[in-house]
């Protein structure tokens, strides 16, 4: 019996002498191999290039930075260090690198809005480049001349480590404006002495009202004393010539005040419907028969020509303040037409403790003024109401006695606390030795 034979291979007989197929797919693709000039196939996908490190713009460094708390920073918030030290960095992503955890405050998590201590270490990630900004002409002050240095430190009346009081004589603007080129301002840097930093404003006097004005020294005492007039807890003391003489001899103004429409901002007026609440005191110092009075003026708010605004509401404007009282706010005879308001005394709590309290002497027009009318310079300086030695009333006792308990209260609550700490500590005691 014949035994069956094998059908063909699959893709036609083989020729004699041909290798099997499989081999034959293998040689041809060692031969391609071998070929030099065969292209290379492509690969199914291309790897993705790393991207390049960034480089550091210039200043900014990409490692994490550790910065230490100075005592001009004492208390100052976050956000307002970072626009005080590293400016470059925004506040979007100062809050970014609070939200994901990277900002740190003495290793622990920190916000934009929370307050710094004196010593505290401030972890900053790394800086992220910013792209290349159009270069800005950097504004450069002129450099002051040497009698303008001498000018401004003749005005000095005080200086301490933390502050600087100066006298501001009538005419000199505290700041810059439109066709101002003269003012307090442009003369800081004379004032800088031993100090490596230009003090700071934190108030201003009118343009036409003279005497004393507090400057800062350092960031801390600049932030200690905008918090101080903001919140009410300095004094000013002005003294003031009237026309005329106030029938309550010390009373108290409150009307509101907002800006006169159709001046720009330039002018203040009583508005009662949309005007800022407003408080000025005045006392009667002496009077020139029904003429003229001296009177002694303090602002219990800070609002834009506050007491040039009331006075003159009331029917008695400061004499030479022609803005807002007219022709009427002008005396004859040999009294200036200068304006006669004068910051005579300014009383602030001290970043170092104690108080600045600080008298600034008239103008020579001022003076001449009081000696014209008859006033005795000297019965001026009125004791402010916390300073007169007094009997307590009734409601001074009872707020005595509300305070009295208030720290018997607290006393009392801490006793509480620190005998319920004891009693924890001592069951916990009580659970290791099981």
């Amino acid at each position: 019996m014949k035994g069956k034979s094998s059908g063909p291979s699959r893709g036609g007989p083989r020729k004699p002498g041909a290798a099997p197929q499989g081999r034959a797919r293998g040689a041809v693709k060692a031969a391609r191999a071998r070929k030099p000039d065969a292209p290379k196939p492509a690969p199914k996908a291309a790897a993705k290039a790393a991207p390049a490190k960034a480089s550091p713009a210039k200043g900014v460094s990409l490692d994490v930075r550790q910065f230490r708390v100075g005592a001009d920073d004492d208390g100052i918030r976050l956000d307002r260090w970072f626009q005080r030290h590293l400016p470059d960095i925004g506040f979007n992503t100062v809050s970014r690198w609070a939200r994901t955890g990277q900002l740190r405050v003495d290793g622990a998590r920190a916000a934009p809005g929370d307050r710094v201590a004196e010593g505290q270490a401030i972890r900053v990630p790394p800086a992220e480049p910013k792209a290349a900004e159009r270069a800005r002409p950097k504004r450069v002050r002129p450099e002051l001349t040497d009698d303008q240095v001498a000018f401004a430190q003749s005005l000095v009346i005080h200086r301490d480590a933390q502050a600087i009081v100066i006298n501001k004589p009538p005419g000199l603007a505290t700041q810059g404006g439109t066709k101002t080129d003269d003012h307090v301002d442009g003369l800081l840097d004379a004032l800088e002495f031993e100090l490596d930093q230009r003090p700071k404003l934190v108030h201003r006097l009118d343009k036409d009202t003279s005497g004393a004005l507090l400057i800062a020294r350092t960031a801390r005492s600049a932030a200690f004393f905008a918090k101080a007039f903001s919140s009410r807890t300095a004094r000013k003391v002005y003294w003031a010539i009237v026309m005329g003489v106030p029938s309550i001899e010390d009373g108290m103004i409150e009307l509101p005040i907002a800006k006169q429409p159709g001046t720009g901002g330039e002018k203040m007026h009583v508005d009662e419907e949309e005007g800022l609440p407003a408080r000025s005191r005045y006392r009667v110092i002496e009077r020139a028969g029904n003429r003229a009075a001296w009177v002694e003026l303090q602002p219990y708010t800070g609002r834009t020509h506050q007491l040039r605004v009331h006075m003159a509401a009331i029917g008695h404007p400061i004499v030479g303040d022609g803005k807002y009282g007219g022709k009427e706010a002008f005396l004859s005879g040999t009294i200036s037409r200068k304006m006669h308001l004068h910051a005579r005394r300014i009383r602030v709590d001290h970043p170092d403790g104690d108080r600045v309290d600080v008298r600034a002497e008239l103008p020579d027009h001022f003076a001449a003024s009081l000696v014209s009318l008859g006033f005795d310079i000297h019965a001026g300086d009125l004791p402010l109401d916390e300073e007169v030695a007094r009997k307590p009333t009734r409601e001074d006792e009872k707020k005595a006695a509300r305070a009295h308990a208030k720290q018997i209260r607290k006393g009392r609550k801490g006793e509480r606390r620190a005998r319920g700490s004891t009693g924890g500590a001592k069951s916990g005691g009580g659970q290791r030795r099981k």
